[in-house]
This record gives C-alpha cells, sequence and structure tokens, in this order.
C-alpha cells in the first residue's frame, strides 16, 4: 500500500474481524436480561437470546494488486483471488453486439464480417472502452445529421481515441512532402513485409506529438512472434528513415520515436528471446550495477548486448532500404495520395498498394534519375 494507508488498512482488518460481534440490538436485550435477572431468583431467571450465526462473503476490488498490504492477503481475509483479464477476441465480439443492440446503427453493422472485424481492431479494450467507442461513434453520427452510427463513425471514433484528435497545422510545403513520404515509406515496408498485419490508419494530419503516422495492428489475438515477425516490425519502424534518404537524400528529426520503437525492439531479441545468436537472458542478472533496470537497460548497458543490438538495426536498414529502392513505385503512389486526401484508411491505404503494384511500370533509361529535395 502507498505511505500513509497503514491506519486505513489496521482498521479495516479490525472492522473485518468484528463481523461476528453481537448487533446492537442483541447488545440491547442482552444487557435489559441481564438487568431483570438481578431481582429474580436463580430458578426463574431468563435466558439471554440465542445469538443466530450469519454466514457473510466479503467481496472486493482493485485494479492494484500487486499494491496492496500482505495482512489483507491473509487466510481467512482477502485470501481468494480472482483476475479479470481484458476479453479475447470472442468475448469483444459479443460485447459488440450487446451494446449494439441499444445504439442506433446502419445494416451494415449488422454484418457478421464486420462485427468480428470490429471485435478484432479493439485488442486490448475493457468492455468500458468498447462501449465508450460505441457511443462516441453515435456523436459522430449526430455531429454529420445523421440518425444512426455507421462504421465510418466508428473508425473516425476509435482514430480519436487511440491517436487523438487532429491539430490542423500549417506545414510547409517541403515539410508536407517529408512527411508523406516517410509515412508511405512505414506503409510499404509493413505491406511487403508483415501482410498478415491490417493496415488501419495513414495519416500525414498531426495529432497529438505525431507529424504524422501510420497505425498497424495484429488481424487477431495473438501472444507470440516469431523471429521474421520481430525482424519486419524494427523494419517497419525504420522504413520512414530509409523513405526520406532514399527521396531526399537526406534525414529529418522526424524518425526520433520510430527509432525508440525499434531499439526496443532489437533488445528484447537480444537480451530476452534469444534470437540473435546468444542464449543469454539479461533478464537473470542480479546484484550488479544495471540489474535493477529492464531488458532494455540492461541490454544497452552491455558492450556486447549494445554491439548486438546496433549490427540488427543496421541490418534490419540496410534490407529494408533496399526493398524500398525496389519498390520506390509503391512508396510515390502512397505518397501522392497521402498529398491529395491527406489521410487513408483501411482498405484505401492497400487499394492504393494493390493498384500501383499492378499497373504496368514503365522506366525512361534516357533520363538520370534524381533524388528530390
Amino acid at each position: 500500500m502507498s505511505e500513509g494507508t497503514g491506519g486505513v488498512v489496521n482498521e479495516l482488518l479490525v472492522q473485518m474481524q468484528s463481523f461476528d460481534n453481537p448487533t446492537g440490538g442483541q447488545r440491547l436485550r442482552g444487557w435489559f436480561v441481564d438487568r431483570l435477572n438481578l431481582f429474580l431468583p436463580p430458578h426463574r431467571q431468563l435466558r439471554r437470546p440465542d445469538v443466530v450465526p450469519t454466514n457473510i462473503l466479503l467481496i472486493a476490488a482493485t485494479n492494484r494488486a500487486d499494491s496492496l498490504d500482505p495482512a489483507l492477503l491473509r487466510p481467512g481475509r482477502f485470501d481468494r483471488r480472482i483476475t479479470f483479464e481484458l476479453p479475447a477476441k470472442a468475448g469483444r465480439r459479443e460485447l459488440v453486439d450487446h451494446f449494439l443492440v441499444t445504439k442506433a446503427h446502419t445494416a451494415e453493422l449488422d454484418d457478421p464480417a464486420l462485427r468480428d472485424t470490429l471485435a478484432g481492431v479493439t485488442q486490448g479494450y475493457s468492455p468500458v472502452m468498447i462501449e465508450h467507442l460505441l457511443d462516441e461513434a453515435l456523436v459522430n453520427a449526430v455531429r454529420r445529421g445523421a440518425g444512426q452510427l455507421s462504421w465510418s463513425d466508428v473508425e473516425r471514433a476509435r482514430l480519436v481515441e487511440e491517436v487523438g484528435m487532429g491539430q490542423p497545422v500549417g506545414y510547409t510545403a517541403h515539410e508536407r512532402r517529408l512527411i508523406a513520404t516517410h509515412e508511405s515509406g512505414h506503409a510499404t515496408a509493413a505491406w511487403l513485409t508483415a501482410p498478415e498485419r491490417r493496415l488501419e490508419v495513414l495519416t500525414i494530419v498531426k495529432r497529438r506529438s505525431a507529424l504524422g503516422l501510420l497505425a498497424h495492428g495484429d488481424r487477431d489475438d495473438v501472444f507470440t512472434r516469431s523471429r521474421t515477425e520481430m525482424q519486419a516490425l524494427v523494419k517497419i519502424a525504420l522504413a520512414g528513415q530509409c523513405a526520406e534518404e532514399i527521396f531526399f537524400g537526406d534525414v529529418s528529426t522526424g524518425p526520433g520515436g520510430d527509432l525508440l520503437y525499434a531499439t526496443n525492439a532489437a533488445a528484447e531479441m537480444v537480451g530476452a528471446h534469444g534470437m540473435e545468436g546468444s542464449l543469454l537472458s539479461y533478464a537473470a542478472i542480479s546484484n550488479s550495477s544495471f540489474s535493477d533496470t529492464n531488458i532494455v537497460g540492461r541490454v544497452l548497458a552491455d558492450g556486447r548486448g549494445r554491439d548486438a543490438v546496433e549490427s540488427l538495426l543496421q541490418t534490419q536498414k540496410r534490407e529494408v532500404k533496399a526493398l524500398l529502392e525496389a519498390n520506390r513505385h509503391l512508396v510515390e503512389a502512397l505518397r501522392d495520395a497521402l498529398l491529395t486526401r491527406e489521410e487513408l484508411v483501411g482498405a484505401e491505404i492497400t487499394d492504393v498498394l494493390e493498384q500501383a503494384a499492378s499497373a504496368p511500370r514503365v522506366v525512361d533509361l534516357t533520363e538520370p534519375v534524381h533524388s528530390e529535395g
């Protein structure tokens, strides 16, 4: 428990231990019987009323079970704990069905496949969050003058819920093109290296601290990842910087968050999952100067671990840069679509990529290729 709550815990324990004490009415009746018996001979004295035993089940809830005082968890107190995890996809689907019963919606949201999709994209949502999402979608419908919420209202509500409200800012023409190219690099790499992932939103609209972003996620609830999948996630994170180098011959400060994600993922591959040659787990380190840090901190504080992370990042960057070089036309198609529409959602992203991939390519070998910028 946090500091200063010891008195509260003690008082709670006192109250729990006094549950079997007589009630006020029982004590009052006993007091009257005792007083009357003072005036009665022994063979005429009254019996104190019997106390009827009562079973008491005490239930409490907390979202900080790890911080509970051990005194509360001893046998006879809160000695049984039931953990309620976030709902899996099947549970989220049932919640979607339940909440939509009371919310006016278009016929498309009665499609089982679309409801399955909604259950899939809300991974990590609690029941309250799912209900709030649909409430916000209904608000979006009202704002546009509709009497029923639609799938587009749900997607817009989820975008705001997970990424934040769009903030119109005045990018310079160069910044706008740079950001569109950067985000298109992420999306192209995701489409090429991780086809099992769902491309959700590609935008150059500023939201919170992000000047632009690619939101992508798993199609189903997954609990493990392969080495190839982890490498793909690192490639996707580094692809924005690679796209800047390919098209502008320079890099900006934009990839800072991407490098953070890539470093964390690479450090976990090296120090926790045995995916980069060494089977040493940095989680086993204790009694050292950095044993109190997390896995990433332990790996980066060790010279060999740091070198392994750097080597992994450089390798993945070379591979994804070569991939983008070979598929410049895909990056360009997404970039141009973003510059025109600013935001692509769901199938709009893959439609652009599929159309660009299937279109015939004409290369003019008489003209030298110049980088932009």
